[in-house]
Order: C-alpha cells, then sequence, then structure tokens
C-alpha cells in the first residue's frame, strides 16, 4: 500500500527550475501537487486554501537577510497537521537545527538526487526513518546493549550500519545496494541521530558493542 496515495502538497521555491524538479519528484511516488509558489507569501496562501499534507519548501532569504527559518513556523501556523519538508540549497548545522525546531520534519540539500526528495516525504507517512521530535532522546552506545530495534533502526538501517561497520564507503554501498550514494547518506544520517553519535567511526563502535558484527570484525577508524 502506498502511503502517500491521494495526498496533496504545495511547493515553494523562488526558483521556478526547482518547482519544476520538485514537482516531478512528488508525482513520481504518487502524490498529487495541489499548488507551486515562487513567492513565500503566495505558498502560504495556498496551505490555507487547499489543506495541503505536504509542505516542500526553501528556506529563502528575506529581504532583511535571515535565512528563513520561519517559513516552516509560519506555514504549521497554518496547518497543524502539516508536514514540513525543507529543501535547500544551504548545508548548515545551525539553520538544519534551527528548522527541526521549528517543526520540519526532514532536511533535504539540493544536492540530493531528485529521487531522494520523494524519500523524504514518503518516509514522513510510513515513520520507517526517524525525523526530528519523532520520539524520545535515544540513549548514548555507552549504556548496556540494546537491541537496533530498540533505536527504531529499520532494517535498512541496520543492514548499511553493519557494512559501513565492515569498512564499505559510501560509494560502494550505493553500489552494492543499488541506489544512489546520497540515499546512503540519508540513511547514515538518520542512524547518526537515533544512535546518538557523530560520525562513522563512533557508530562502527556503537554496532560492535552491541552484537551487531561478528566476533572476527574489527570496525575500522574511518572519518565521517
Amino acid at each position: 500500500m502506498n502511503p502517500v496515495a491521494g495526498r496533496t502538497a504545495v511547493l515553494f521555491d523562488p526558483v521556478p527550475l526547482w518547482l519544476d524538479a520538485v514537482e516531478s519528484a512528488i508525482t513520481r511516488i504518487g502524490m498529487t501537487v495541489s499548488g507551486k509558489a515562487a513567492d513565500k507569501d503566495a505558498a502560504l496562501r495556498l496551505i490555507e486554501e487547499g489543506e495541503p499534507d505536504v509542505f516542500v519548501a526553501d528556506l529563502a532569504a528575506g529581504p532583511d537577510g535571515s535565512l528563513g527559518v520561519e517559513t516552516v513556523s509560519n506555514a504549521i501556523e497554518r496547518n497543524s497537521n502539516l508536514r514540513v519538508i525543507v529543501f535547500t540549497a544551504v548545508e548548515d548545522d545551525t539553520l538544519r537545527e534551527a528548522a527541526f525546531a521549528a517543526g520540519a520534519l526532514a532536511y533535504v540539500l539540493k544536492t540530493a538526487h531528485v529521487e531522494d526528495v520523494g524519500l523524504a516525504v514518503r518516509q514522513a507517512f510510513d515513520h520507517s526513518i526517524y525525523f526530528a521530535n519523532a520520539g524520545p532522546a535515544p540513549t548514548r552506545a555507552t549504556e548496556p546493549a540494546r537491541s537496533p530495534e530498540s533505536f527504531e533502526l529499520t532494517s535498512r538501517e541496520v543492514e548499511i550500519l553493519r557494512l559501513v561497520s565492515e569498512g564499505y564507503s559510501n560509494l560502494q554501498l550505493a553500489r552494492m545496494l543499488w541506489v544512489t550514494e546520497q540515499t546512503i547518506k540519508f540513511h547514515l544520517s538518520n542512524v547518526y541521530r537515533k544512535l546518538d553519535v557523530a560520525n562513522r567511526t563512533e557508530a562502527s563502535r556503537w554496532a560492535q558493542l552491541n552484537g551487531l558484527l561478528p566476533a572476527t570484525t574489527s570496525a575500522p577508524v574511518q572519518a565521517a
């Protein structure tokens, strides 16, 4: 069953070409785009009038130089049930956390493959990937061993975690699993968030301590 079938989305991006690209990604997964706008105020009106299920929005800079996080909160004020997916070119930890704090469920960079935008939207409904504010903060991996299920890791995330711990690079994983490298990064970012770790090394150590690796496997030390 398609979790997004029959659902609608409003898109906002000041660049029309990006609007077209996102619309293609959204319709590809079976969702209907009920409106799109290159102006934030127009997008907010579409949300009020159409009550969509999803809002995919760029955090366009405001005239005062602000980075536009209020776009997220303004949209949710108009529809408390709205799922907001940020789609932006700005790769900044502070901005990402501010967007999550404002209510965004996912933060997707414009360097992502088109299929990853659709993936983020789909996961907002079937709950197989952990998003900001989706549950209590996980316990650190230095505590007694716990199962992957207790951290809400999906089977795909466990598979990727094991392979990362065995030393495979993102590019190798992408080729092995027939997905894009950006998709691997997307899954890993959610693994890091769930396990409350910062990088591959810490995630690999967690996998060792919690029995995800064979006893003879030694997790390599790699950069994040």
